[in-house]
């Protein structure tokens, strides 16, 4: 058995996969959206299929929330799979 196949089958067995996604969209987030972004993002949660991103500006919530869907695209190809089937701005 190859290395990655027993990582793969140990993270399956144990369930660790939702916990892995989280840490996976949170750095996602912090290297896509930029130091602009990072610097009024106060949290970065996946629950579920659901993105909750909680930010300190109002006007920049009103600017994201317009690229919502680009910003789904954006985030799933950077994970390398449809991890995210919405975002829920804060």
């Amino acid at each position: 058995m190859k290395l990655d196949e027993a990582l793969k089958a140990f993270v399956d067995e144990n369930k660790l996969r939702p916990g892995l996604d989280k840490v996976d969209v949170a750095h996602a987030w912090e290297n896509i959206m930029g130091q602009g972004v990072n610097q009024y993002t106060e949290s970065v949660d996946l629950r579920g299929e659901v993105l909750h991103v909680r930010l300190s500006s109002s006007v920049l919530r009103e600017e994201l929330s317009y690229g919502k869907t680009k910003i789904v695209e954006i985030m799933n190809d950077a994970l390398g799979r449809a991890i995210i089937k919405s975002i829920v701005l804060r």
